[in-house]
């Protein structure tokens, strides 16, 4: 005789048996109620999470440096800082990447959007010291407070909230050099890469003398100007081998930036005229030009005077 049900096997029988009697019985001892289990896998995760920030702050410490943990809070805020101390940091794969050229131009572009505390974050020495990153990152990272219409002062020097106002590299190949104007409401970006003829210069994050040979360095006049000493014609009189230490010719041109005006212009000595350290000073809507720093401090005869608003530019 068939059932209808088909024929049933002794394993099928045995192993329904076994079912039921697991079910009579209830979860076996060792199963974790889901409670446990809930915190069990919280903690894991917890452990892991910490874990995790553990490896990232050896990683960042040794990437960055220790000094950039005062900069912490700052650079949370900032819109720049992180993207610039990436690309200041990562050099040699970035340019793997992205060749010298872009990776010179982008550090410049990035350099001209920051703030102080972002370039104080980068680790460049300072106003204060030159040759060391910031110290005093607890006080220089914090926000100026500063007085009805007030602002912040042209030279910025030691642990000073809002950061130094001038900072300069010296260790790298790029031999950085950024310096803010009074209030920071204009900053000049130079790199100066080894050679005054492989120099670039942006004021305002707009490209300055290019294709001329510049001198390391730049001076801010009256918040608004920019000069920088460049190239000086070959055919002067007195044109040769400059002094030790200098990164021109002995006789050299004078670059003006107007930053209000997003204009320049060059001014070129005459045959008369020895700038070998020509400076700018701006009083009472006239510019002078003096052929020496000592002679611009002792307020003697200027070589040029124009007026700020008259002067050609080009």
């Amino acid at each position: 005789m068939k059932w209808p049900w088909g024929a049933v096997s002794r394993s099928d029988r045995k192993a329904a048996a076994g079912a039921r009697a697991e079910a009579d019985a209830g979860p076996a001892f060792d199963e974790e109620p889901i409670e446990r289990t809930v915190q069990r896998r919280l903690e894991e995760s917890r452990r892991a999470a910490e874990a995790a920030e553990r490896e990232g702050h050896r990683r960042m410490v040794d990437r960055w440096g220790s000094d950039v943990l005062g900069w912490r809070d700052w650079l949370a805020r900032s819109p720049v800082g992180v993207d610039l101390l990436q690309w200041w940091h990562a050099e040699s794969e970035l340019t793997a990447l992205v060749g010298e050229e872009r990776y010179v131009e982008r550090l410049g572009e990035l350099l001209s959007q920051a703030s102080a505390r972002d370039v104080a974050a980068m680790g460049l020495g300072c106003t204060r010291r030159v040759d060391r990153a910031c110290r005093f990152a607890e006080t220089c990272s914090q926000d100026p407070v500063l007085p009805p219409g007030g602002k912040l002062a042209s030279y910025r020097h030691g642990g000073v909230a809002g950061a130094c106002s001038s900072f300069s590299d010296c260790y790298s190949k790029q031999q950085i050099d950024v310096t803010f104007a009074d209030g920071d409401r204009h900053r000049s970006v130079l790199l100066y890469r080894d050679h005054p003829a492989e120099a670039r210069l942006w004021v305002d994050g707009v490209r300055v003398g290019e294709g001329k040979w510049l001198d390391k360095g730049g001076f801010w006049e009256a918040e608004r100007f920019f000069f920088i000493r460049i190239e000086g014609p070959e055919n002067h009189p007195e044109q040769g081998p400059g002094e030790i230490g200098t990164y021109l010719y002995n006789i050299v041109s004078l670059l003006i930036h107007d930053a209000e005006r997003g204009t320049s212009r060059i001014l070129v000595p005459e045959d008369t005229e020895s700038w070998t350290d020509p400076m700018l000073a701006v009083r009472d809507g006239m510019a002078y030009v003096y052929p020496t720093r000592e002679d611009r401090a002792a307020e003697g005869t200027p070589d040029r005077v124009f007026p700020v608003e008259g002067a050609e530019t080009g």
